[in-house]
């Protein structure tokens, strides 16, 4: 860490985001340099940095969850498909747009391999998820120790 400050100081990087940290690691990097972005697991079912989402946010610090829809086959369930069907959208669709309910800081970068997917990724953004219907999404994936 102490180097990227190094090269910070000089000007030859300007921020610095990290991924596959723990709340300890972010702590440390934190006392050395700005951090501007974190990224690490999280999704419907990988939930280990639910706490420390919104800590991030309150200062300032963008969070990206990678593989956001990778390793999706644990969440192709008939409950998720009811609520995506329930909704008009897929159940990659209501994945996503659960990532973008917890916090203003959350940063997407879903992969896609297709114009039709990406354009399906795209309208997720748009989707208002009812108030019960997120409870229940909360309930399919268990908070795991993270931040």
């Amino acid at each position: 860490m102490n180097v990227l400050a190094e090269l910070q100081q000089k000007g030859l990087i300007r921020h610095i985001g990290l991924s596959k940290l723990t709340p300890t690691q972010i702590a440390e990097a934190r006392r050395i340099v700005p951090i501007i972005c974190v990224q690490n697991h999280y999704k419907l079912v990988h939930r280990a940095d639910d706490a420390g989402i919104e800590d991030l946010a309150r200062d300032g610090i963008a969070y990206a969850p990678f593989f956001p829809l990778c390793g999706f086959t644990p969440l192709q369930s008939a409950e998720l498909s009811d609520i995506a069907a329930s909704l008009g959208a897929t159940p990659m669709q209501i994945a996503l747009a659960w990532l973008l309910e917890p916090s203003a800081n959350i940063l997407l970068i879903p992969g896609t391999s297709s114009l039709k997917h990406l354009r399906e990724n795209l309208q997720a953004a748009r989707l208002q998820i009812p108030s019960e219907v997120l409870a229940n999404l909360n309930s399919m994936g268990k908070p795991e120790k993270g931040f």
